[in-house]
C-alpha cells in the first residue's frame, strides 16, 4: 500500500492539471478582446444597415409628381399648365385652362394637343408656336415656364427652367444624336418607322424618336388627307402622338371620332416599336 501512494500522488496532480487547463481555456474567449469586439461590431453593422433606406430619400423626389404653372392671361381667356414629371423628366403635359367657345375653342382643340407634345418632346418652354393660335400658343408657354421653374424649385428635373432639354434644343431626333448625349453615348436618339396600316379612309404611318430605351417623340407620318378625314386627322393625330410618348406603348386609346385613324396610328405604332426593341 505505501508503495501506491507516490502512483495515486501523480494521478491526482495530473487530473488537477488536466481541470485547471480546462478552466483556463473556457475563459480564455470571454477574455478575449478581438472577440468582445467582434461581438460589438454587429449591431453597429445592424444599425448602419438600418440607416441605408433612409438615406435613399432622393428616390422618393424622383417619382411621379404634378406641378401646375401659373395662370396665363391672353386676349381670348386664361392658359394654364400641368406637368406630370417622373423621374427629373416630363412624361405628360395638359392645358387644364384653355379659350372656350366660337373660333376660340376650336383654335385651342387644335393647338393644344401639339403644345402638349412639343412640351414632352422639347422638356422645356422652348417650344413652336401654333400657326393661327398665336394667343393660345404664347399663354401656353408663360404658363409652362412657370411650371418648370417650380420644377426647378422643388429640384424635381435638371436644367429644364432655362429651355435647353436633355435630349436637344429643338427637340429633333434623328440629327441630334452628337449633341444630345451631352457627354454620353448612351444618350443618342434614333428614329424609327413602323410599317404602312391600310384604313376604310387612307394609309397611316407613325415614326418614333427613341432616346435611351424611350420614346420621346412620334409623329404620324401618313394618315388620311382631305375633307372631313383631314380634318379628323389633324384633331386625332396629335393626340396619339402625345398618347404613345406617354404610355410608351401602343396601348393608347382610341380618339373619338377617328376611329379608322387610331386604330391604323396603334397598328404602326406597335411595328416600330416591335423594330426597335420594345
Amino acid at each position: 500500500m505505501r508503495k501506491s501512494h507516490p502512483i495515486r500522488r501523480a494521478v491526482l496532480a495530473g487530473a488537477a492539471t488536466v481541470s485547471g487547463i480546462v478552466l483556463l481555456l473556457s475563459l480564455k474567449p470571454a477574455s478575449d478582446p478581438a472577440s468582445a469586439s467582434a461581438a460589438g461590431a454587429a449591431p453597429q453593422q445592424t444599425a448602419a444597415a438600418q440607416e441605408a433606406p433612409q438615406g435613399g430619400s432622393g428616390a422618393q423626389r424622383t417619382g411621379t409628381q404634378s406641378v401646375t404653372g401659373d395662370v396665363a392671361r391672353t386676349e381670348y381667356g386664361d392658359v394654364q399648365v400641368r406637368l406630370t414629371v417622373s423621374d427629373g423628366r416630363i412624361t405628360a403635359a395638359e392645358a387644364v385652362r384653355a379659350p372656350q367657345g366660337g373660333v376660340s375653342g376650336q383654335k385651342s382643340e387644335l393647338a393644344v394637343p401639339k403644345l402638349n407634345q412639343e412640351a414632352v418632346t422639347a422638356q422645356s418652354a422652348n417650344i413652336d408656336t401654333v400657326s393661327g393660335a398665336t394667343y393660345t400658343s404664347g399663354g401656353y408657354k408663360k404658363s409652362l415656364q412657370s411650371a418648370l421653374d417650380r420644377m426647378t424649385a422643388s429640384g424635381a428635373p435638371s436644367g429644364s427652367s432655362s429651355g435647353a432639354p436633355s435630349g436637344s434644343s429643338s427637340g429633333a431626333p434623328s440629327g441630334s444624336s452628337s449633341s444630345g448625349a451631352a457627354g454620353s453615348g448612351a444618350a443618342q436618339a434614333r428614329t424609327v418607322t413602323g410599317e404602312t396600316a391600310q384604313t376604310d379612309y387612307g394609309p397611316v404611318q407613325v415614326r418614333i424618336t427613341v432616346t435611351d430605351g424611350r420614346i420621346t417623340k412620334a409623329e404620324a407620318v401618313q394618315a388620311p388627307q382631305g375633307g372631313l378625314s383631314g380634318q379628323k386627322s389633324e384633331l386625332a393625330v396629335p393626340k396619339l402622338n402625345q398618347e404613345a410618348v406617354t404610355a410608351q406603348s401602343a396601348n393608347i386609346d382610341t380618339v373619338s371620332g377617328a376611329t379608322y385613324t387610331s386604330g391604323g396610328y396603334k397598328k404602326s405604332l406597335q411595328s416600330a416599336l416591335d423594330k426597335a426593341g420594345g
